[in-house]
């Protein structure tokens, strides 16, 4: 498609993107009014964190957020797709148990991450060390899919906590919504990044760039944000983010100055950096500590939250670094607009 295409209307949506195979194929088919929406043996046969798996699924989960502006509204809810979506997520799930390390406990699971590893390996120390520019605008591409609904994904729990946990999960919400300021909204401060690094801000533009692996990252929360039985993962999930969030996002800011990236996106992370210092405490002490008090069963699926989201970071973080140190894009596709990709 051209790329000016991806440009829906004010308040609409993103158009659907590429299909990467037969199951998100016959999803998007179906999203534009013909067939059904996948057939169930493939389904069973696509790889589980491999393109096509993954972008089905984003599609059907997108239709919760903003959906896309070449379908009808009232396919959020179509039955069919439902079903379809349910038997995604059951595979995806399934996998996530059986491939992720876990922890003992909570308080396990909580200890690792506030441990800063002396030789980190992860993609923020890889940018301050070694990033240049293109690598930094490579991973806002990557990064636009979450960040420009940033908040929006931990939302869905907020009905299914009372008391201490929905207080303090309100309180760290109503910060990412920029404190009833819309110039500070999170996401409305990434576009600004965006604008810095000379990439298009439209909501979803995207899609077609992003790997897998960077789907799974936005696939889990929704995945955990659309069911209250996985309350607590959520909750787990969302702990991971915030204690994460805060030495990444020194290291994050650094290769932005370092990089002559712009203001908006050093003040993107910088924001980060001292909001989410913040949020980590009530985060383990209110939400977690809250939601503990009042249902202690959930304590293992906060632990596989905190787990299972360290486990796709990582493979999202190997996709990355795995193409850079190769002096390779690690986008599926070349970035079409601003300036050179290449190293």
């Amino acid at each position: 498609m051209a790329h000016d295409a991806r440009r829906a209307r004010g308040g609409e949506g993103p158009w659907l993107p590429s299909a990467r195979g037969a199951v998100s194929a016959a999803v998007e088919e179906y999203l534009r009014g013909a067939g059904p929406p996948a057939r169930s043996q493939d389904v069973a046969s696509a790889p589980v964190y491999g393109d096509d798996l993954q972008l089905a699924l984003y599609l059907c989960y997108e239709l919760h957020y903003r959906g896309f502006a070449d379908v009808p509204e009232s396919h959020e809810w179509d039955p069919d797709l439902l079903r379809v979506r349910g038997a995604l997520e059951h595979r995806f799930l399934t996998a996530l148990r059986a491939d992720t390390p876990a922890h003992d406990s909570v308080e396990d699971a909580l200890a690792d991450l506030l441990v800063e590893p002396v030789d980190g390996t992860g993609i923020s120390h890889y940018l301050s060390a070694n990033g240049e520019l293109w690598h930094v605008r490579e991973y806002a591409v990557q990064r636009s899919l979450y960040h420009l609904k940033e908040a929006d994904p931990h939302a869905w729990v907020l009905p299914r906590l009372w008391g201490r946990a929905k207080a303090g999960m309100a309180a760290v919400e109503f910060d990412e919504y920029g404190g009833g300021r819309p110039d500070r909204v999170h996401a409305r401060l990434f576009a600004d990044l965006m604008t810095d690094l000379g990439l298009d801000t439209t909501y979803g533009y995207y899609l077609d760039e992003a790997t897998a692996e960077a789907l799974a990252t936005v696939n889990l929360m929704s995945l955990l944000g659309l069911h209250r039985a996985l309350r607590g993962a959520l909750v787990g999930h969302f702990a991971a983010v915030e204690i994460t969030s805060s030495p990444a996002s020194r290291r994050l800011a650094e290769t932005m100055r370092r990089t002559g990236a712009g203001p908006a996106a050093e003040h993107f992370y910088d924001e980060h950096v001292e909001a989410d210092a913040v949020h980590e405490q009530v985060v383990r002490h209110e939400v977690i500590g809250g939601l503990l008090a009042e249902e202690p069963h959930l304590g293992p699926d906060v632990a596989f939250g905190i787990d299972v989201t360290g486990h796709l970071e990582n493979r999202f973080a190997d996709r990355l670094l795995g193409a850079w140190r190769a002096g390779k894009s690690s986008l599926r596709t070349p970035l079409r607009s601003g300036i050179s990709l290449n190293p």
